[in-house]
């Protein structure tokens, strides 16, 4: 390769929950560089989902790592030319990438909702997501199916 990979710039953790997940999380959700906007929407939604949680022993925050782990995929399929027919490919999904895309699942899932603000989307779609239901498990799931119905073309790894 001629370019390097570039570095991974630390993030500085939010200041509420002090932690860096919630930042890239924010990050993600952010829109035109507004990310004050975007924390709002994030700790209202905290807020909310502290308000309707039904398991007294978990924090909010809990309650959202319970629901990003649960959106989680661990293999997803790739696409493979091989001697001109294309192959879907399940591979396994680096760690960091597993975050990312439960993230983006979450957030675009939210964003689909029809409550009336961004943050009671986001807050409904994580109490789904904590009880294995909602839209975005429901997307892993079917991300998961479909790796599981191309495990015959396993062989075909890179």
């Amino acid at each position: 390769m001629r370019k390097r990979q570039a570095k991974k710039r630390p993030l500085l953790p939010d200041p509420r929950f002090n932690d860096q997940l919630v930042t890239r999380f924010v990050n993600m959700m952010m829109w035109d560089g507004k990310k004050s906007v975007a924390f709002k929407v994030f700790y209202d939604a905290m807020d909310i989902v502290e308000t309707k949680k039904t398991d007294e022993e978990k924090t909010g925050l809990e309650v959202w790592k319970d629901a990003l782990s649960n959106v989680m995929p661990h293999v997803e399929v790739r696409s493979r030319r091989v001697g001109g027919a294309t192959f879907q490919i399940p591979m396994q999904i680096r760690p960091d990438r597993k975050v990312s895309t439960a993230m983006k699942w979450l957030i675009s899932y939210s964003r689909k909702r029809n409550e009336k603000s961004m943050s009671q989307r986001l807050a409904s779609e994580i109490l789904a997501a904590a009880k294995e239901e909602g839209a975005a498990v429901k997307k892993r799931v079917d991300t998961h199916k479909m790796a599981e119905a191309n495990k015959a073309f396993s062989h075909f790894r890179f």
